[in-house]
């Protein structure tokens, strides 16, 4: 097989071999011209369109976890190379996945510039990044939260699912909205390994990187602004009149918004209607709803549940 000359930013090249292409950004093993072993960043489009390109040359030895092993092994799936990385100071190894090729760009070349990470791929969406990380078996993914196929909270899912296919590998999730549900929902089976960070936190590389070797090691990470916002929504529902309901109050003071009348209720939620009526007795109670000739209760207890309906989802 031939191989391809890849130009390194000395001036000089590498041959790197053309091996099958996957749609995902890899990196192959390439001889460099001392006749040392070198890590080439390559990537490839698509399979059938398969376009080389020269991200950077780095020291290292085999990157796949199968082929290099961690640093300071010795056994026969580590290579011949330079000196692998001092324990104490490990370099973490990370599949990247965002959908912008601006935003993706921009990653790969930050990191590429921190000696304590290690990128093993760039995928564009969740099922790249699933095929990736089986293939690379990296200690930390970094995606996007919102991706190809779903086009929704696709990179919260796939830290959902790592859970119990790769429960080692940390999850630093990225996104552009500071949405407290998403970060619930990223957290909500365990904050170990995990980080959800704001999209303009990448401008601080240093940061990032933090995120990256605290969720390797088994931590987390939280934006300071998704705290804030947290704090601000418990500060709003201490003080909203719906938090003195039962779970069950809330569900049917949600079916009376809806327009139903006892008997739909009762019929929906499978209950009897004397239930009903004593429950929605209990919530005009709870909401200091007497009655009154102008207003029904039912429509003042609707509108109520309406203006706090975003609190209601965050509790």
């Amino acid at each position: 097989m031939r191989p391809v000359l890849a130009p390194t930013r000395l001036g000089g090249q590498i041959p790197v071999y053309k091996k099958a292409a996957v749609p995902v950004y890899c990196l192959g093993i390439g001889r460099s011209v001392m006749g040392g072993t070198s890590l080439l960043s390559v990537g490839a489009k698509r399979c059938d369109d398969v376009t080389w390109r020269h991200l950077r040359v780095t020291r290292g030895t085999a990157t796949a976890r199968n082929q290099r092993g961690r640093p300071g092994d010795a056994g026969p799936s580590a290579r011949a190379g330079p000196k692998a990385p001092d324990c104490a100071n490990p370099v973490t190894s990370v599949v990247l996945a965002e959908d912008s090729y601006m935003i993706r760009e921009f990653l790969l070349s930050a990191l590429n510039r921190s000696p304590e990470v290690e990128v093993l791929a760039a995928c564009t969406n969740g099922a790249e990044l699933e095929r990736a990380i089986d293939t690379w078996e990296p200690d930390v993914v970094l995606t996007d939260i919102r991706m190809p196929p779903s086009g929704d909270d696709e990179g919260v899912r796939v830290a959902h699912r790592l859970r119990a296919t790769h429960p080692d590998v940390g999850v630093v999730v990225l996104s552009q909205y500071a949405e407290p549900a998403y970060a619930l929902d990223l957290l909500g089976d365990g904050t170990a390994g995990r980080a959800y960070l704001l999209k303009e936190r990448i401008r601080d590389r240093q940061e990032l990187v933090e995120a990256i070797k605290a969720v390797a090691r088994g931590g987390s990470s939280v934006d300071p602004r998704i705290v804030d916002v947290l704090i601000a929504a418990r500060s709003r529902a201490a003080g909203s009149p719906l938090v003195d309901l039962t779970p069950r109050e809330l569900e049917l003071l949600a079916q009376i918004a809806a327009g139903k009348s006892n008997g739909a209720i009762a019929e929906s939620l499978v209950l009897t209607k004397r239930a009903v009526e004593k429950h929605v007795n209990a919530i005009f109670s709870k909401l200091d709803l007497p009655e009154s000739p102008d207003v029904s209760r039912r429509v003042r207890a609707a509108l109520i549940f309406l203006a706090e309906e975003d609190q209601i989802r965050e509790r």
